[in-house]
């Protein structure tokens, strides 16, 4: 199926000014002004001079929903599609939380495979907050080589629900990732969940400032908790991943004071979504819990360009291109040219998404 839209102002993520995009399955076929083109069955849509991103990539998602952390009861429900396509995102990254006993990575990498069936691209990592990391196969290397949608491992640090994992454990997990992933062609990244323990990030700067371990393989998220550390950590070359889904306009602040500090390249953002937000008192007792919200991602970037004054071309890469290379998914996702995949965003003024495009498939 052809479908041509016309009259986009594109940012790829770099402003492009006005374009037309011609859609070719699920693939991008031609980005230009003025697309002339004739064929049967081509669909043609004015977008109205609308501004068209490249779809957003969300890499830490609760999928099958936080296990909570106040009894059964308080578990979150699986996030549903259409929450992630009116945000406009495109591309989810799967992940558990501190629940690792019932919610496992059979029924994470189950619901991986459902999204991708209902157009949407996703991926998941294997591990948890604890460690030894739960896997399907009984290895890290081997969830990432033998599944197709596993990427890479999470594990928590810094945090009094992690299993305080050593710097030489940290070492042997991420090389496992690592080894899967040049196995597999994958990423092979071990994301980490950062509390806001006094250790920070100082075992990931430890390691970069005294071993060989390429520093891209060491995805830290939840860096708002430990900025002095996370801007260490980006001087030596690594990436940090700041979270949306507390507090789009306090994120905002934080990834505006980011942008100052250390290169927009390393700079990305996710959203937490649907995982169990609780709330500790000084005593580690707790004493609220909700749900983050993937609207969350958008907000943050509505709020970097309407707050923060910033440009969109600044920011935009922060929730596309920057997560696309770090996932290695780059030039496929997170951008707008021929051959990627089609997936787009076309915005109203305010930045709020009016149509979206995933894999070719309009699903909003």
């Amino acid at each position: 199926m052809l479908t041509l839209i016309r009259n986009v102002r594109l940012y790829d993520p770099l402003p492009l000014g006005r374009r037309d995009i011609l859609v070719c399955g699920e693939r991008i076929a031609a980005v230009a002004p003025d697309l002339r083109v004739e064929a049967p069955d081509l669909e043609v849509l004015d977008a109205g001079g609308a501004v068209a991103v490249p779809g957003l990539l969300d890499q830490h998602v609760h999928i099958i929903g936080g296990g909570g952390e106040n009894g059964l009861l308080s578990r979150i429900e699986p996030l549903p599609v259409a929450e992630c396509v009116a945000a406009g995102i495109t591309t989810v990254v799967g992940l558990l939380g501190t629940d690792s006993v019932t919610r496992g990575v059979p029924a994470l990498v189950a619901y991986t495979k459902a999204m991708n069936e209902a157009g949407l691209t996703a991926f998941c990592l294997t591990g948890a907050y604890a460690f030894p990391s739960p896997t399907i196969t009984g290895s890290v290397e081997k969830d990432i080589v033998y599944i197709q949608e596993v990427i890479g491992v999470k594990i928590a640090i810094s945090d009094h629900r992690s299993s305080y994992i050593t710097m030489d454990e940290i070492l042997r997990l991420a090389s496992q990732a690592r080894v899967g992933g040049l196995v597999s062609n994958k990423a092979g990244i071990t994301h980490f969940h950062v509390g806001r323990e006094k250790k920070g990030l100082q075992d990931l700067i430890r390691i970069a400032e005294t071993t060989d371990f390429p520093i891209s393989h060491l995805k830290p998220t939840h860096v708002g908790n430990r900025k002095e550390d996370a801007f260490r950590f980006a001087a030596l070359g690594g990436s940090i991943d700041f979270t949306a889904g507390r507090d789009p306009e306090e994120t905002a602040s934080q990834v505006a004071a980011a942008l100052e500090a250390v290169p927009a390249e390393r700079i990305t953002v996710s959203s937490d979504a649907n995982g169990s937000l609780p709330v500790w008192d000084e005593n580690r007792k707790l004493v609220g819990i909700r749900k983050a919200e993937i609207s969350a991602l958008p907000e943050t970037l509505r709020a970097l360009v309407g707050k923060k004054k910033l440009p969109l071309e600044r920011v935009l890469p922060l929730f596309t291109s920057n997560v696309a290379e770090g996932l290695k998914l780059f030039p496929r996702k997170g951008c707008l040219r021929r051959g990627a995949d089609a997936d787009l965003v076309l915005m109203d003024p305010s930045l709020k998404p009016q149509a979206v495009f995933a894999r070719g498939k309009r699903l909003l």
